[in-house]
């Protein structure tokens, strides 16, 4: 399958100037002509096959949003090569946003002073929309992003979540087979998530578009990615699937048991027995010394089984664990 995006050697660095503190400070920052060199994204290689839904994480200050801006054609790159849909971004911006839609959680790309249905009529006229497949995802996303409530209202009047979904509708109306997200349910209450997260899905899944993800709330990286990419300093890190980075950096896992009866003892080998009252046990294992099939088995050798579940490492705690302890090292240059 060919790549809908690859990256080759993707750099961006930014010179930053020298600021002098003290009393001749001033004087001082206004001759100095000396700069330090800030390495945004640094040497990234990756690529992206058509109907993948990709996490894009990584700490503050990590280089995703530079990614993205590059990925997108708003920023030029100091070096490297980047195919996206057989474009160039930025040499080919024109022919090349036709193709795309992008949603950035801090900017809307409505007009700010005009009925959201004004602002999604001019953009039929931008992307030069036909009539009939206008009306008919206008329709579609109506709909599936419950905007009729405030289709006539200003812009500049929406509440976050209603300008989230507003924005995410003209994102989409051109049919774009690849979306960029940075922090789309950022600030959002638990309803407005939920609903965005719900569209993401759908259009991933349903109409098969590309999309990237960047957040921080990792509840949108748990429903929703099916390959997770982690940056930190510039630098890719982590290049796999949510599985894989629990199996490497998660913490250990639970098998919770509810007997049919009350057992004076139930300790098994291999597992820490974490609590056990009212005929239920909690067990902790470490997935590489134990497989939870052989836990399973060995407790319903020993013991009269009621219920069992299997609980996965949280993602949120995989992640900070990641962040905090550096588990995943920048190379060294």
């Amino acid at each position: 399958m060919e790549s809908i995006i690859r990256v080759d050697g993707l750099a961006k660095h930014f010179s930053v100037r020298k600021h002098y503190k003290g009393r001749f400070a001033p004087l001082k920052n206004f001759f100095t002509r000396e700069a330090s060199t800030v390495k945004a994204v640094d040497d990234l290689n990756f690529e992206i096959n058509p109907g993948e839904l990709v996490g894009y994480l990584g700490p503050n200050g990590a280089g995703k949003s530079t990614t993205l801006k590059m990925l997108t054609g708003l920023l030029v790159p100091s070096h490297g090569e980047v195919r996206v849909s057989g474009f160039n971004p930025w040499k080919e911006r024109k022919a090349y946003v036709r193709h795309i839609g992008a949603v950035f959680g801090q900017r809307t790309t409505l007009w700010w002073d005009l009925p959201v249905v004004e602002s999604l009529e001019l953009l039929k006229y931008v992307y030069h929309i036909p009539e009939a497949r206008f009306r008919e995802n206008l329709s579609h996303f109506i709909d599936l992003l419950e905007l009729s409530p405030f289709l006539g209202t200003p812009v500049r009047a929406l509440s976050l979540g209603q300008r989230m979904r507003a924005d995410l509708c003209a994102a989409l109306l051109h049919d774009p087979r690849l979306l960029f997200l940075d922090e789309p349910t950022i600030g959002l209450d638990v309803v407005a998530k939920e609903r965005i997260r719900d569209f993401i899905k759908y259009l991933n899944q349903e109409r098969k578009t590309t999309v990237i993800l960047t957040t921080h709330d990792l509840a949108d990286v748990q429903k929703l990615c099916q390959r997770i990419m982690i940056i930190d300093q510039g630098k890719l890190l982590f290049d796999g699937g949510l599985e894989r980075l629990q199996e490497r950096f998660g913490g250990k896992r639970q098998l919770i048991v509810d007997f049919a009866e009350h057992y004076p003892d139930v300790h098994v080998a291999q597992a820490q027995l974490k609590d056990y009252q009212n005929r239920r046990a909690i067990y902790e294992f470490d997935r590489r010394e134990l497989s939870a099939s052989e836990l399973i088995g060995q407790v319903s050798s020993q013991f009269q089984i009621q219920d069992l579940t299997v609980r996965e490492p949280d993602i949120e705690a995989t992640i900070r664990n990641i962040y905090e302890k550096q588990l995943l090292k920048v190379p060294e240059t």
